[in-house]
């Protein structure tokens, strides 16, 4: 029997979407988040938030070994404007592992999406 991607093991499409639905409504109403302009300018407009939603997990499918479903920017080009500090990566990172330990994702899981989460500091961060 083949090993299960992180994809198969975060629930597929309804479990990353579900745990996606979660996180950007955190990312939207967090204060350290939203300290930077550019982020705020995004998540300050509601209207923004099922796009947002979706390109989340798209990405997040396509990043955990799911199908290619992704059709926004490479993580530089997406972040490039928006002068991403460390902290405020961290920030990010912080309600990713938050939401993940709300949603009981068990400990293995949990850390390999952090990883990958990690593995995009370099394309993200700019200031």
């Amino acid at each position: 029997m083949a090993e299960q991607t992180l994809y198969e093991r975060l629930g597929g499409t309804y479990g990353i979407g579900g745990a996606v639905d979660v996180l950007v409504d955190r990312l939207f109403a967090n204060v350290s988040v939203n300290a930077n302009e550019g982020v705020h300018a995004h998540h300050g407009d509601p209207a923004n938030a099922p796009g947002y939603k979706f390109l989340v997990t798209a990405w997040t499918i396509e990043a955990t070994g799911g199908p290619k479903c992704y059709p926004g920017q490479d993580m530089t080009k997406a972040h490039d404007q928006l002068a991403i500090t460390s902290d405020q990566f961290d920030a990010v990172a912080f309600e990713i592992a938050a939401t993940l330990n709300f949603l009981g994702v068990p400990g293995p899981e949990h850390r390999e999406f952090m990883e990958i989460i990690e593995s995009y500091r370099s394309q993200v961060v700019q200031a």
